[in-house]
């Protein structure tokens, strides 16, 4: 392929990849610069701030994540794409309100996202070069040192709303996915926000983790210490994280945008084993080897037994008091993990309200 293509004729490939785009299942297709402006010191100050909690990934890639280039060298521009992943699952706000159920992230329900979005980028950059000839690109899913977020809204698939997610017209319920291309592709033009006065997602939040517009502390925020949080949860955290065992939702399912959301078309997406309305004691007696094998393709897997046990743990603890649910307590009292210990005793103190006593372990 040449690099001497006139602005017609990429604009015109551009055309083409939008189609080949939505004929693998992404539901909008943009193209974003690699100069992502600002973008830069608004990370370093969020990571000044501490607000990235255990993540110091972050912090070991710096500035890099607002450098494509740097992170692929060659990087002229990046295809960004969307796809939606709202599955059709038990009412997320019915299962909020029933504390003796489990709360689990919508987009965690069904196959694990990561794989099929790189593997569908991939043939995207196949049927590019089915075209052109072969050109270099890398695809991510949520997977790479890169700013998605800022790439999507800089490439006009939609605005930052204020709890720092994605948002358009039609909601947020929508995985984020990039192609870095070495190819000189014209970048679209970012669109307009919409959030005017409203601060619903703010509101939402159970603990207080949008601790002002457009910022995040994910010290405080039940996705972060449900899944990438590895020691304690603190304690004054625990009674509002209610039953939400995996992730959190509220921010999204109080978004008046969403109310526009249509439900995913991928059969991938659909709830697995019944977690769209699972008991938390059901759940709560899953071995290890259960939970490997029930979880297997689940996003959830990666989280580990150990946490796994310790977010259900908490959820116990904030469950309505009753005899089933001391006795499961109970019984893991003496499981090997000292984190696991920790979590199980504070929740039968919440179920009992009288202290535990420590028996020797064998």
């Amino acid at each position: 392929m040449a690099h001497t293509w006139t602005p017609e004729q990429w604009q015109a490939l551009k055309s083409d990849i939008r189609d080949w785009g939505r004929q693998l299942g992404f539901d909008h297709v943009g193209f974003a610069p690699v100069e992502l402006g600002d973008a830069a010191a608004g990370l370093m100050a969020w990571l000044d701030a501490g607000f990235h909690g255990d993540m110091d990934y972050m912090v070991r890639h710096g500035t890099r994540r607002a450098r494509p280039a740097e992170f692929v060298p060659g990087t002229l521009s990046v295809i960004t794409v969307r796809l939606d992943y709202l599955p059709h699952a038990a009412d997320a706000l019915d299962n909020l309100a029933d504390r003796s159920r489990a709360y689990v992230s919508r987009y965690a329900l069904g196959r694990d996202y990561h794989k099929l979005m790189r593997s569908r980028l991939k043939r995207l950059a196949e049927r590019i070069a089915q075209e052109i000839g072969p050109f270099r690109y890398r695809p991510c899913a949520d997977s790479a040192p890169v700013m998605e977020v800022e790439l999507a809204r800089l490439a006009g698939l939609g605005w930052r709303g204020k709890h720092t997610l994605l948002l358009d017209r039609k909601g947020s319920w929508f995985f984020l996915g990039e192609l870095l291309t070495d190819l000189p592709l014209p970048p679209d033009s970012p669109t307009t926000a919409h959030c005017g006065t409203c601060q619903a997602c703010i509101a939402a939040c159970p603990t207080g983790a949008i601790v002002a517009p457009y910022r995040l502390d994910a010290r405080r925020c039940i996705s972060y210490l449900t899944i990438e949080h590895p020691g304690p949860i603190p304690e004054a955290l625990r009674p509002l994280m209610g039953n939400r065992i995996y992730g959190c939702d509220d921010c999204q399912l109080y978004c008046p945008w969403n109310r526009h959301a249509r439900p995913t078309r991928e059969a991938d997406f659909l709830p697995r084993n019944g977690l769209d309305r699972a008991r938390l004691l059901e759940l709560f007696a899953w071995t290890e080897a259960d939970f490997l094998r029930r979880l297997a393709g689940s996003p959830i897997r990666r989280i580990g037994h150990e946490r796994w046990l310790r977010n259900l743990a908490v959820a116990l603890g904030n469950a309505p008091a009753s005899a089933e649910i001391v006795a499961a307590l109970r019984a893991r009292l003496r499981h090997p993990s000292a984190l696991v210990r920790e979590h199980v005793e504070w929740a039968l103190v919440r179920q009992t309200h009288q202290p535990i006593a420590h028996a020797p372990l064998p």
